[in-house]
């Protein structure tokens, strides 16, 4: 069977495209890192998904994900939506959740990703479920199960303006992955109800990631790619390792 073609967009300051490219590998895709300013937006018909890394995309000098945000939506938008509505799926991690999100690729900005409630960088391990009434697709045989890797960001508390908001989100099965209780077995009892620092940015109703309406396009701020071998994981709770959220990726792009 052929190895799908994933895009990796590279923008200066981007700094996890190998790891995110080593997941995808070990997946069964064909990671291919291009540079931003290479690619044309002819060239997305010749990928079957695209994955936007974390990092800190051109020093993050309007916001995270602010300038790559601007770009994707100018110069590639009309594409990336095309991409969304065939059923192609995107996902974004970390730095590239943030640039989905502001570019509006998850849909209308009815919730923007702030400052960490606790003022500082967090770098630490974290526990999350798969949210199994998502919208997404191919998220969906993931659904209920749990991913034990780090987050590593300073804006990552995923925050609205009317609490209205989050019942649309949740109504509307856009909810793809959240912060849970450390060790605990994913249910709703052992949710971290925004207790530092299983949630480690105060993100409202512990969100860590979302989807866009189409369920195409998913975004998360931990990072699932650097728990998909056992020894990238330090003492702890071991947990379920990152690689099964890459494969059902790489699976919906075949």
């Amino acid at each position: 069977m052929s190895r799908p073609p994933v895009l990796i967009p590279h923008a200066p300051g981007t700094n996890r495209d190998t790891e995110a490219a080593l997941a995808v590998a070990a997946a069964g895709g064909d990671p291919q890192i291009v540079p931003v300013g290479d690619l044309r937006p002819a060239a997305f018909s010749d990928y079957a998904a695209v994955l936007l890394p974390g990092g800190f995309s051109y020093g993050d000098a309007l916001g995270a994900g602010g300038r790559l945000a601007l770009e994707l939506r100018a110069w590639f938008g009309l594409e990336l939506r095309e991409f969304a509505r065939s059923g192609k799926p995107i996902l974004g991690i970390c730095n590239g959740f943030q640039a989905l999100a502001k570019s509006g690729l998850l849909g209308p900005r009815s919730f923007t990703l702030a400052a960490n409630a606790g003022g500082r960088f967090e770098c630490r391990w974290v526990t999350l479920r798969v949210e199994p009434g998502c919208r997404s697709g191919w998220l969906g045989r993931l659904g209920g199960s749990t991913i034990r890797c780090p987050v590593a960001h300073g804006e990552g508390r995923l925050a609205v303006s009317d609490p209205g908001v989050v019942a649309e989100l949740e109504q509307a099965r856009r909810i793809a992955f959240r912060y849970l209780a450390s060790g605990s077995t994913g249910g709703v009892a052992d949710v971290a109800a925004g207790a530092y620092p299983a949630n480690p940015n105060g993100s409202v109703n512990d969100i860590a990631g979302m989807c866009d309406p189409t369920g195409a396009v998913v975004g998360l701020m931990p990072h699932p790619e650097d728990h998909i071998v056992d020894w990238q994981r330090p003492s702890g709770p071991p947990g379920s390792r990152g690689s099964a959220l890459f494969e059902a990726f790489v699976a919906a792009a075949r």
